[in-house]
């Protein structure tokens, strides 16, 4: 034996490449046998795993949660569920020895995406039925609740979980980026060629047309998501004069509660629900029932008789509650039909709550507000006049935050919206590094970022305000936390500065919606000040010197609470 190895060793020392080729030979042949294992071999499993619909373990048509892993030349690791996939996907998933298994060679990666792809989406559809296209007038809405839209990122699954989580039994998307809530459908079933609209957050998939809404039933979790949770509690008020005119849908009821009348007042589209003893009344706020003049609630402190820990109100007076339909009389919004003869600023300090002045004075006046600026996240959420040049005379009035005396005396009247400067530097800051609605990270309140924010932006704050005052030609000027405490009344000023006829229904609409998608949740406040002494100094200094300016052209001054800090 040991004279045949040296004679083999001697036959390759005299020959290298001899020796090489048949090196190669060898590694090929033993790399096609290891291929080979892994295409047709698979773990031994037991009859109970290879067939999990005898164990119950999984039904026929059940959903998958993972279809396991797949690897280049590993095939399927059986984990039991590959038997109701070859059942959900066809004969394919199936080898030639019967047992089911994916035979999925070089395509592993691809066909793993593509079939999680397919779960998702089925597991959509089951958490929402689809039931058609229905006409959507602007006027007379389709779907009555809530509405979000999202120019950008819109998608099926987005609408009808925003829908799902307020309660909503419907979902319905329209011209691709518009999403509409609603508790009943209130429009025509039409052809689905009119719903022809690709989602914008989603390609291949359909969200709407034209004025025309895909409408999805949701299948909630359970019938509860649809009690009183999120009704909001609007107080005691007293029983309206005329009270088939102020709320026009009565109902007695037995066994009261506040579950029972929001219920009711939600299921025939009514904004509005008032307990008064054993009876339900729903409408809208109007100039009869204008819900600003608060009663005592002990007036209205008698116990429901379904339940003894709720209060249901009295005949003389009323609990209120808003319920989750949306009001849609203000919610109409178009171009200006001629161009406007003049450009008037809604200016402000950034953080001054700027977006939020344009949301309310677009539902207010039913005209689309301008800005100085492009700001695609906006155009994105609904402010479609975002995308205009400034000078298009399209909008009811254009946003700047400009301050010099040329960019000022380009606009002939301004509204001038001034805030707390120690709360707009904060909310300038959360915009700036967290978006509109979001929040800057503890690490930027700790770090640099923040001193030397405050350094650039606190002198700002007052100059803007100051050569508004000096530049302006017609400058109305308005409080952030007037706005927020008397929205009704200063909300008129600023209407009325605009050249707009505004009736007093459709304010009291804008005011029981004001918030808008604009406004942060208060979950992360700050748990300390950030504000250094030196920064306080520095800020009442400017506050006072903004004071003095009002007051010296006889206009009210800063809001107390401005300072001392």
């Amino acid at each position: 034996m040991a004279k045949l190895w040296f004679k083999f060793q001697r036959y390759f020392r005299r020959k290298p490449v001899r020796f090489f080729t048949f090196l190669a030979l060898y590694l090929t042949a033993g790399s096609l046998v290891f291929l080979h294992s892994g295409f047709v071999g698979q773990p031994a499993v037991s009859e109970n795993q290879a067939n999990p619909a005898a164990t119950g373990g999984l039904a026929e048509g059940a959903e998958l949660p993972f279809l396991g892993d797949m690897h280049l030349g590993r095939g399927f690791r059986d984990t039991g569920e590959a038997s109701s996939i070859a059942r959900r996907y066809g004969p394919w998933f199936k080898g030639k020895d019967g047992n089911e298994r994916a035979k999925l060679g070089d395509y592993g990666g691809a066909w793993s995406r593509a079939l999680k792809g397919r779960v998702v989406r089925e597991k959509e559809e089951e958490r929402a039925k689809y039931i058609g296209c229905y006409l959507d007038d602007t006027q007379s809405r389709a779907l009555r609740g809530v509405s979000f839209f999202d120019y950008k990122k819109m998608t099926i699954f987005r609408c009808q979980d925003n829908c799902a989580e307020r309660g909503y039994l419907y979902a319905g998307l329209e011209f691709g980026a518009e999403c509409y809530c609603g508790h009943k459908i209130q429009a025509a079933n039409v052809s689905e060629a009119e719903c022809d609209m690709e989602c914008k957050g989603e390609r291949g998939s359909v969200c709407g047309g034209a004025n025309h809404l895909s409408v999805y039933r949701l299948q909630l979790a359970q019938e509860s998501a649809r009690r009183y949770g999120s009704a909001v509690f609007r107080g005691c008020f007293r029983r309206p004069d005329n009270l088939s005119l102020a709320l026009p849908v009565t109902a007695a009821m037995l066994n009261m509660s506040v579950d029972k009348c929001v219920d009711f007042c939600t299921e025939k589209e009514y904004p509005l629900a008032a307990l008064a003893g054993n009876a339900c009344h729903c409408g809208f706020p109007t100039t009869r029932f204008p819900l600003h003049d608060r009663e005592d609630e002990q007036l209205c402190a008698q116990k429901c008789s379904a339940e003894e820990f709720e209060s249901c109100g009295t005949p003389s007076y009323f609990i209120v509650y808003q319920t989750q339909v949306q009001d849609n009389r203000c919610m109409d919004r178009r171009f200006l039909p001629g161009k406007s003869k003049q450009l008037i600023a809604l200016a402000s300090f950034p953080g001054a709550g700027n977006t939020w002045a344009r949301h309310l004075i677009e539902l207010a006046t039913g005209f689309y507000t301008g800005s100085y600026y492009f700001d695609g996240s906006l155009y994105n959420k609904g402010f479609k006049g975002e995308r205009d040049h400034w000078r298009s005379g399209r909008t009811i009035c254009i946003k700047t935050h400009e301050s010099g005396q040329k960019e000022i005396e380009a606009f002939d009247a301004a509204i001038l919206l001034i805030r707390n400067p120690y709360k707009a530097l904060m909310a300038e800051f959360n915009r700036k590094y967290g978006g509109h609605i979001g929040f800057a990270a503890h690490a930027h309140w700790k770090g640099k970022e923040w001193p030397e924010f405050v350094r650039n932006y606190a002198p700002w704050w007052a100059t803007h305000t100051l050569d508004w005052l000096k530049f302006g030609k017609k400058v109305l000027v308005v409080h952030f936390e007037d706005l927020k405490q008397d929205l009704f009344v200063q909300l008129g000023r600023m209407v009325s500065l605009l050249g707009v006829a505004v009736r007093e229904d459709r304010l009291l609409c804008v005011e029981s919606q004001k918030d808008g998608n604009f406004k942060r949740s208060g979950l992360r406040k700050l748990e300390y000040d950030p504000y250094t002494a030196d920064m306080q100094k520095t800020i009442s200094a400017y506050i006072k010197m903004v004071d003095a300016a009002l007051k010296g052209r006889n206009l009210t001054g800063v809001p107390d609470d401005y300072y001392p800090r």
